[in-house]
């Protein structure tokens, strides 16, 4: 039997929140404003054909999956990398950031969105939309008004809730702001009897270490295909 994460996208958009999803039965994608993200219900002729008439005409369209199977001539990857999605075992405690005397994580929502935005495109921490905050809940922290730190929750499988957005600003890295913003984030999901994952791509093994710290342990490799209709 498939694993909830193994196609975390389809799992997400099935279940909790479908809402969000464009689509219908063989194939779905996140609303473009929340995500690039897409699935098909399984390796199909009919899904594929699905999932193309979600892919945008400019490209763009994201899966992650455990076992790739293969495209269609109609859809072709334009962009490929391995991941490894990592589940949280325990949560473990560290020290508290260097915040500073008028600095404190806080909740961030509407009002944040366009410095969250802003932050997400310097840093890079993966696709990050118009809408992508409002996706679950996010803190960050601020230094002189500016946001400078995030992390937040993205795709939310049964069971599972995704740790994502997690960046900080160049100026402000070293301080231990990641991983305080992490606790706070994977903390709140286990309060809710459901299990912290998140994705890194293979190769950022500072990013990897860091969340080894923190209590995450591999649970498997991942596929990441960015589509175009061929």
């Amino acid at each position: 039997m498939e694993h909830p994460l193994d196609r975390p996208v389809w799992g997400a958009l099935t279940t909790r929140q479908a809402g969000l999803a464009l689509g219908g039965d063989l194939a779905r994608r996140f609303a473009p404003d929340y995500g690039p993200f897409g699935a098909t219900a399984g390796p199909s002729d009919e899904a594929w054909a699905a999932l193309a008439r979600l892919i945008p005409p400019e490209g763009g369209l994201a899966i992650v999956e455990a076992q790739p199977a293969p495209l269609p001539g109609t859809i072709a990857a334009v962009q490929a990398a391995e991941l490894v999605q990592m589940t949280m075992v325990r949560l473990v405690e560290g020290a508290a950031p260097q915040l500073g005397p008028e600095s404190e994580i806080i909740a961030l929502g509407d009002a944040d969105a366009l410095e969250m935005r802003a932050l997400a495109e310097l840093t890079r921490p993966g696709p990050f939309s118009t809408r992508t905050h409002q996706l679950g809940a996010f803190v960050g922290v601020k230094q002189g008004g500016s946001l400078v730190a995030m992390a937040g929750e993205r795709m939310k499988p049964p069971g599972f809730t995704e740790v994502s957005g997690v960046c900080t600003h160049p100026d402000w890295r070293g301080r231990g702001y990641a991983a305080a913003l992490i606790r706070v984030v994977a903390s709140r999901i286990l309060a809710r009897g459901e299990t912290p994952f998140l994705h890194s791509y293979a190769t950022n093994s500072g990013a990897i270490t860091l969340y080894e710290s923190l209590g995450f342990g591999l649970r498997s490799r991942m596929s990441m295909r960015v589509l175009a209709r061929a």
